[in-house]
């Protein structure tokens, strides 16, 4: 069923708007805990999923030091989460010691280890962005694809692309590799600060293992009601 692979952010400030927001919507099994939730809930957040028997992705995209993601990783590891994130950026040594760190703060904890995912290039982040801010002279999509590639020669799991990516990544680097596409937003909702957005069909057919959709349920009049719909777009494609 494809709304088992749809995560949804638990994009809030507080523990309370957090439990709240779940409990709204039981139906979804798979969350996503980001930098302002774990900031200000620590990881009280994700014991109370795990309570609930809910799946968790731990988006920190960490980006520093080797040595410094690697004790990230391993603190992270010990979480019992299913998917965390590192920037490919980091590059090739810090990609390295984090797939090493996972698996040994998975084992001192007695846990299975997260997959572990790199962002290539955020989904707010645009080609005229990438060469004009951030200066670099490779087009977007093949950016894209040079993180991704860093990563699986580093071991990871799998990485994070906009949908407009995925089809590329996909042929590129094969079937087992994990792709996550947020941006994703259905035909009917507002596109809000993401760039590069498919649907959420056209995002499946592309090749993603997994959508990230955030404001068109959380943010919707009805978020049950958003939910639904859009399940029922995806099982009816």
């Amino acid at each position: 069923m494809n709304d088992e692979k749809i995560i949804v952010p638990l994009d809030v400030s507080d523990l309370e708007s957090a439990i709240a927001l779940v409990d709204k919507l039981p139906q979804v099994t798979f969350w996503k805990v980001g930098l302002e939730l774990f900031t200000s809930t620590g990881p009280a957040i994700l014991d109370v999923l795990k309570s609930r028997q809910k799946r968790i992705f731990l988006d920190l995209k960490f980006h520093d030091i080797p040595n410094t993601v690697a004790g990230a990783c391993r603190a992270a590891a010990g979480y019992g989460v299913d998917l965390l994130t590192i920037h490919a950026t980091c590059g090739n040594d810090c990609l390295k010691a984090a797939v090493e760190a996972v698996q040994v703060g998975a084992e001192k904890a007695g846990t299975k280890p997260p997959k572990l995912i790199a962002i290539t290039v955020l989904t707010s982040i645009s080609a005229r962005d990438l060469a004009f801010d951030l200066k670099i002279p490779l087009e977007l999509p093949e950016f894209a694809l040079e993180m991704a590639l860093l990563a699986k020669n580093a071991g990871l799991n799998g990485a994070v692309c906009s949908p407009q990516e995925v089809a590329q990544l996909r042929n590129t680097c094969g079937e087992n590799f994990l792709l996550v596409c947020p941006g994703v937003r259905p035909s009917w909702a507002d596109k809000g600060d993401q760039k590069r957005s498919l649907t959420p069909s056209q995002a499946f057919q592309a090749g993603a293992d997994f959508l990230v959709i955030g404001r068109p349920i959380t943010a919707a009049a009805d978020p049950v009601l958003a939910w639904d719909k859009i399940c029922e777009e995806l099982n009816l494609g």
